[in-house]
Formats: structure tokens, C-alpha cells, sequence
């Protein structure tokens, strides 16, 4: 069990769990189209990602990362050496991965990764000064779960299109939506966690807007708006069957546990889980 814990904390420190949850996400568009998995893609999604939440980090390094009040930065700048490991990694197989796939996904994938680093990087002008898309009232989490969808459903079929593969219009509009609205349900309960902390930041979350008890209320309203278009979309019984399972083990976590302990900082972390669990549960039904 303390080493599950030990585990637990070293993949969401050094983000690789959020690499596996990205990886992960892609599969998922390749299970809902009947189609192989393609390699390179999956291994762009999982570096990328892991190189974007590791600038991340290195960009908001405080002075004195040892006397944070958090737990993670302590631990991650105490280890520093994994963040920059990782990272080199991460790029040598980025730069395998993207000589191996089409001239038009790459150039998409390069969009995608400039929407990416507008999310911390001052690039928008309001109220007279430059901010990243966080800044912005109420687009947070909708910038995230555009651009987890964007990478996670429209890159594969970029290049699933540029390989001659013929596309389900219906089935991609239908994914598109599931997955911005299954990003939202994972991706909310993180800005409820940091509701004071984006306060004292000055940023304008949803729950900051609308208060936690009625942004608790709006993930169970997704829960079920995702559940209800799944129902009565046309895609595979099996696939309609894993997300309604992942779903149902979604709401029991956020229920049992992640509500019930919101000052337990890394409980949150469980929804990065959940998107890898979606993958092995839509996997194992088919």
C-alpha cells in the first residue's frame, strides 16, 4: 500500500501521469473509429503534453521553491534533475515521433501547441495588459478542454484523413463533443480544489464566479449531459457501454471522495486517472 502511495505521488509529480492520461485520450478516438492505433501520434501526445506541463513547472519556479507551501513544488525542484531528464526525453521522442507523420498534422499539431503556451504565456491584451488565456474570466477550463480535444480527437483524424482513411462526419462531431464536455467533468473539480488560491491570484475560475457548491453541482450536470448524448448517440453499444461505466465511476469518486476531502490537495489528481481509466474501460468492453 505505501508502495501504491509512493508510486501514486512520484507520476504526478514528474507529469507523467498526465503524459499516460494524454496517450491515453488519443487511443480513445482510435477505439471509437474502428481503426489501429497509430504509434507516432500517441507518442506526440504523451511527450508534448509532458514537455508543455513541464515548462510549465520550470516557468513558475518561485525564488525559494523549499519554502512553498505546497508539497509538490518542494518535492519537484528538490528533485529538479527528473524534471530536466524527463524532458529530454520527452523531446528526442517528440522529434522521432513527428518525422513520422504528415506535413499538415504537423502544422495543426504546431497550432495546437501555440494555443497551448497561450494558456500561461501573456499573449492576449485586456483591461490595457498582456495575459495568458488563465487570466481571463471564466475561460480556464474551457481553454484546457478545447485544447485536450483539439490534440486528442482532431490531430488522430488529421492524420487518419491524411492516410486516405475515409471519416464519419457524424461520428467526429459526436466525439468532438463528448470529449470537451468529458475534459470539462475532469478538469473542474481542480479549479473547486483552488478556488482560494486562484483567488489570492486574482483569477476568475468558474467556481471563483459561481461559488464550489454550485460548481459541484454543475460536474454531476455534465456527468449526466455526457451520459445523455452518449445514450443517444449512434456510436458502438460496446464503446456507449465503457463511457457510461467510466461515468458512473467518475461521479461515485467525486462523491466519495475528491468533494469529501477538498483539503486534501492531491485527491483531485484521481481525475487524471480517470482519463486513462476511460481508455481501459471502453478497451475492455470491446
Amino acid at each position: 500500500m505505501k508502495l501504491l502511495k509512493h508510486l501514486y505521488y512520484f507520476l504526478i509529480y514528474t507529469n507523467l501521469l498526465i503524459a499516460g492520461a494524454a496517450i491515453a485520450q488519443s487511443a480513445v478516438t482510435y477505439l471509437f473509429f474502428e481503426t489501429p492505433f497509430d504509434y507516432p501520434i500517441m507518442m506526440i501526445e504523451g511527450a508534448a503534453t509532458l514537455l508543455l506541463y513541464n515548462f510549465s513547472m520550470m516557468l513558475s519556479k518561485p525564488e525559494d521553491p523549499q519554502k512553498s507551501a505546497y508539497k509538490r513544488t518542494r518535492w519537484i525542484f528538490k528533485n529538479e534533475w527528473l524534471l530536466w531528464l524527463n524532458s529530454g526525453i520527452g523531446s528526442i521522442l517528440l522529434a522521432y515521433a513527428v518525422s513520422h507523420i504528415h506535413l499538415y498534422s504537423l502544422l495543426f499539431l504546431a497550432g495546437i501547441g501555440a494555443m497551448s503556451v497561450a494558456y500561461s504565456i501573456p499573449m492576449i491584451p485586456y483591461k490595457g495588459k498582456w495575459v495568458g488565456f488563465r487570466q481571463l474570466p471564466g475561460t480556464k477550463i474551457f481553454h484546457i478542454a478545447l485544447v485536450w480535444t483539439l490534440s486528442s480527437v482532431c490531430l488522430p483524424v488529421c492524420e487518419m484523413y491524411m492516410d486516405g482513411l475515409a471519416i464519419n462526419i457524424h461520428l467526429f462531431q459526436t466525439l468532438f463533443i463528448l470529449k470537451f464536455i468529458f475534459l470539462l467533468i475532469c478538469t473542474l473539480p481542480f479549479d473547486i480544489r483552488d478556488i482560494q488560491q486562484d483567488s489570492y491570484y486574482h483569477l476568475k475560475t468558474i467556481p471563483n464566479m459561481i461559488g464550489a457548491n454550485r460548481a459541484i453541482i454543475l460536474c454531476y450536470v455534465l456527468i449526466i449531459v455526457h451520459s445523455a448524448i452518449v445514450l443517444l448517440s449512434a456510436i458502438q453499444l460496446e464503446v456507449q457501454m465503457g463511457v457510461l461505466a467510466t461515468n458512473l465511476l467518475i461521479a461515485v469518486v467525486l462523491r466519495r471522495v475528491v468533494f469529501r476531502n477538498a483539503n486534501r490537495y492531491h485527491y483531485a489528481f484521481l481525475l487524471d486517472f480517470a482519463l486513462i481509466a476511460q481508455f481501459l474501460v471502453i478497451y475492455l468492453f470491446l
